[in-house]
């Protein structure tokens, strides 16, 4: 029988603005806008050596598209969660964006699942920040837009993030080798999940008032 505080699943509307008032900054998630162009380029700018390590690169052989304009990447985002296929949202603190967090490869009818990801600026590193934008993400997917399960996957070199996955309490399911080609190779994973059962009403955001 299903729960009766569950929703049934539906599309997650468009766009959604979240914020987490529990402690000091404030942090809010939403959609990049096409007036952010300058501060986001600024952002990468200032942080591509930070992140380079963590993100996702082109296998040999596998070619795409050039560079798209900030207006295309704006519009690719809204488009793919005007299909129900992601939440893409940045990450603002005190008015500045210094990061960002998506739900992505959603699936629905049986299987209701998503994964989540996230970057920050390492600025604004060591603050919970980023701890607290993934649970009011995974939160708003388990509860509002009807998801049953969301999945991190994070290098096992990544020492932050998998302090991170630990203190939201994500359980481990394993190691997925050589799962995605990160800064130049393929490379292992620790795959944390969380379903809907598991958080309930008091969602994941509770779990960091008892740290």
């Amino acid at each position: 029988m299903r729960a009766p505080w569950r929703r049934e699943p539906q599309l997650a509307p468009w766009p959604v603005v979240l914020r987490d008032r529990s402690a000091e900054p404030e942090v809010v998630l939403r959609p990049l806008r096409l007036k952010d162009e300058d501060e986001w380029h600024h952002l990468r700018r200032e942080n591509a050596d930070h992140v380079r390590p963590w993100e996702p690169t082109l296998p040999p052989g596998v070619t795409t598209r050039l560079p798209v304009s900030y207006r295309q990447f704006v519009s690719d985002l809204d488009r793919e969660a005007a299909a129900d296929r992601a939440m893409p949202w940045c990450i603002e603190v005190g008015g500045r964006i210094v990061g960002q967090v998506h739900i992505f490869g959603i699936v629905r009818a049986a299987q209701q699942s998503a994964a989540a990801g996230y970057w920050l600026a390492e600025s604004a590193s060591g603050q919970g920040i980023a701890t607290r934008a993934l649970a009011v993400a995974i939160d708003h997917a388990l509860g509002p837009a009807g998801l049953h399960r969301v999945e991190v996957n994070i290098r096992l070199d990544n020492d932050r993030s998998l302090a991170l996955v630990r203190r939201l309490r994500l359980r481990e399911e394993g190691v997925r080798e050589r799962y995605l080609h990160i800064d130049g190779s393929w490379r292992d994973h620790l795959s944390f999940a969380v379903t809907a059962e598991e958080v309930e009403r008091a969602g994941l955001a509770s779990r960091l008032s008892h740290l």
